[in-house]
């Protein structure tokens, strides 16, 4: 008995288990879903006119008065909120439509403050109508006529979900205003109001039974990003409403704008500064209040990112001395920019205005000895398979390179190329510094940008380095450091191109070797020089000056060969794979977890699940006992028809056993008589 039980408790488990939880949902899960609603405590029916909540509620205050019935405080207070609410009308077209009720914490705080008392000691009205100003001009109010068409424009999209009833809309209105003001030339700014039914229940959420709604009530801010034109690629703000975490949040996900992070003292060095790509400029911002960087600043750092490092400061007065003496600053808000090492920084002091910002960072996105690199290599001029800084028509220029490992040595010769650069900027002090009439022939050549000075990281450019500093000791420049000290060189490279086959230039298929080899070497010509001299900016002045004027003025050979291809220094930004590559990037595993509980708890609203479990475990309780009345009916059908067939096999199993039994047993004299047998005659007989 026992085994049978344990059986079919084993065979029914799984109809019982979707009972069980039928039921857990039906009478609790479901109830605490779809509490009572304000309707339902004045008794009337949902969605029911002004007129009719008026009519319930006079004829429970009239029983009231007369002392047929006297309510709970409690009662009271719930009756009372649900009259004030229902009879608002943007309270109860935001109720009825979007369940929205912003002051049910009115409830409990009343409760307990008129707790033991009468309820005609409680003080009306509940509550307090707060109407929202849209009246300037960053609230762009959007109906739904515009709403169809302002998808046209390119920028993406802020928009706010408010209600001018709604008193955490009224709390917003400041904060809001500054958001538009930050984002102003970024983005656009647009706000849409609850009576707009069509265009708020399109930016709104929907339960599985499809009712709109809010999840985090309102404001709700949503934003379109640059080509999104339906709610499907809608993003949602699920944070807190304030100034800085709106505007981070549209900056980072509808953007794709990099953070400006903050350092201290002790870290700006370490974390900052020496992380910091060696060929960029560093761009420090000093702020008294610690907001983060404008979304038009976070722009620029994400344009000028191959150029330009931020990062921001909270300025202290106790620190005054350490940034005075560092940078030079002594006051906030200020802007630095450091250039080369050992150059003066170049700090800004008061209020950054955006397009004052960008301006100057044009200007200084360069060092003042500009390195060479892949991403610049064209822009200096020193690419030969581009052409001069001068123009497409000039033929020849130059470009000389201060090529090294990164290291002291490479500083101090970088400064000394600085210099030879400001005095062959400035005419009046190459004529003093010099007096060798032909050095002004560098100086022509870098005014009329024919010639261009740059640096060039030896170790990370090997083999470009190698390529032109083809000696015995190129090892002490370029490549990883083998010896304890470097040795940065100088040389000049002389471009020259064919005016004639540039410009009947024909594309043909190589018949030969040696023409698919003409047909990858670079289109100009190429010739170097080595300095071996002093760094004395007079003597590199005069070296670079003859080198110009024996280019110009001799017939050199033509010669061009294949250049190696400078390697890029910095890796992929993070936001270069696009928005929604770095949604997914940046939405860790605690965000998923967070929307799978969330979809979760809105489908444990859906009054179609009890009955569904319901209906599922009768189908299963069903099949299970059907099954098994089968299985027993076969079982009992089938054991009468073996006895029976056992019984009628009986005789004949008889049968075969007597036959075998004879057809075993050894021939007898008694049974039969053998063929080859007679009768033997006897004599005496008769």
């Amino acid at each position: 008995m026992a085994g049978d039980s344990a059986t079919k408790i084993k065979a029914y488990a799984v109809p019982a288990v979707l009972f069980s939880l039928s039921m857990l949902y039906q009478l609790v899960l479901l109830p605490r879903a779809f509490p009572p609603s304000h309707y339902d405590v004045l008794g009337l029916k949902t969605y029911c006119s002004m007129e009719e909540v008026k009519e319930a509620y006079e004829n429970l205050e009239s029983k009231w008065n007369s002392g047929l019935e006297i309510p709970t405080t409690t009662e009271f207070i719930k009756i009372r909120y649900a009259y004030e609410l229902l009879t608002n009308p943007i309270w109860k077209r935001n109720y009825d439509v979007f369940g929205i009720n912003e002051q049910d914490h009115v409830l409990e705080k009343l409760s307990q403050q008129y707790a033991g008392e009468k309820f005609s000691n409680i003080a009306l009205p509940l509550l307090r109508t707060v109407a929202s100003d849209t009246g300037d001009d960053a609230f762009n109010v959007i109906t739904s006529k515009e709403f169809q068409s302002m998808f046209q424009d390119s920028k993406p999209w802020l928009l706010q979900v408010y209600s001018y009833g709604s008193n955490q809309s009224a709390q917003f209105a400041n904060s809001w205003k500054r958001i538009a003001a930050l984002l102003n030339g970024v983005a656009n700014i647009g706000m849409v109001e609850l009576g707009e039914v069509q265009v708020a229940a399109y930016l709104s959420e929907r339960k599985p039974m499809g009712r709109f709604f809010f999840r985090n009530g309102l404001p709700s801010v949503v934003a379109f990003p640059s080509g999104c034109k339906t709610s499907d690629c809608l993003i949602r703000f699920e944070g807190e409403l304030s100034v800085d975490a709106v505007i981070d949040w549209f900056a980072m996900a509808v953007l794709n704008l990099p953070r400006i992070f903050y350092y201290s003292k002790e870290s700006l060095g370490p974390r900052f500064l020496a992380k910091s790509s060696p060929h960029k400029v560093k761009v420090i911002f000093f702020s008294k209040t610690g907001e983060r960087a404008t979304p038009a600043i976070r722009q620029a750092a994400r344009d000028y990112w191959n150029y330009a490092t931020f990062a921001c400061v909270l300025w202290r007065e106790e620190e005054f001395s350490v940034w005075w003496n560092t940078f030079g600053v002594e006051s906030a808000p200020a802007v630095v920019f450091l250039k080369d090492p050992g150059l003066k920084p170049l700090v800004y002091h008061g209020s950054v205005n955006d397009s004052w910002f960008l301006d100057v960072l044009e200007q200084n996105k360069q060092q003042e000895l500009p390195q060479l690199r892949s991403l610049t290599s064209e822009e200096l001029g020193c690419d030969a398979r581009g052409y001069s800084r001068a123009g497409r028509d000039t033929l020849t220029w130059y470009c000389a390179i201060l090529a090294g490992r990164l290291g002291p040595e490479l500083d101090s010769m970088r400064e000394t190329m600085r210099r030879v650069q400001e005095t062959l900027s400035k005419s009046s002090e190459l004529k003093a510094a010099s007096e060798d009439e032909h050095s002004i022939t560098a100086a022509v050549a870098l005014k009329s940008k024919r010639l261009t000075l740059s640096w060039l990281d030896g170790e990370t450019q090997k083999n470009y380095c190698f390529f032109y500093l083809n000696i015995e000791s190129s090892y002490e420049t370029c490549g990883p450091r083998r010896v304890p000290t470097d040795v940065p060189r100088l040389f000049i490279i002389r471009y020259e191109r064919n005016a004639t086959e540039d410009t009947f230039k024909v594309d043909k298929k190589a018949k030969s070797i040696w023409e698919f080899y003409q047909q990858e070497v670079d289109p100009a010509a190429q010739l170097s020089v080595t300095y071996n001299g002093s760094a004395e900016v007079s003597r590199i002045i005069q070296w670079m000056s003859n080198i110009i004027e024996d280019g110009d003025s001799r017939k050199l050979p033509f010669y061009r060969v294949k250049t190696p291809e400078l390697v890029p220094e910095d890796a992929e930004p993070f936001w270069s794979r696009g928005p929604q590559g770095l949604l997914s990037k940046s939405m860790g595993t605690k965000e998923k977890i967070q929307r799978t509980i969330i979809r979760i708890y809105d489908y444990l609203g859906d009054p179609r699940i009890g009955p569904a479990l319901l209906l599922g475990a009768l189908m299963s309780f069903g099949s299970i006992w059907l099954m098994r009345t089968q299985q027993n009916r076969s079982v009992q059908s089938s054991q009468p028809s073996q006895a029976d067939n056992g019984d009628k096999l009986k005789p004949r199993e008889r049968c075969r056993e007597r036959n075998a039994s004879k057809r075993n047993l050894p021939p007898s004299i008694t049974d039969f008589e053998p063929k080859d047998s007679y009768q033997m005659p006897l004599s005496d007989s008769d």
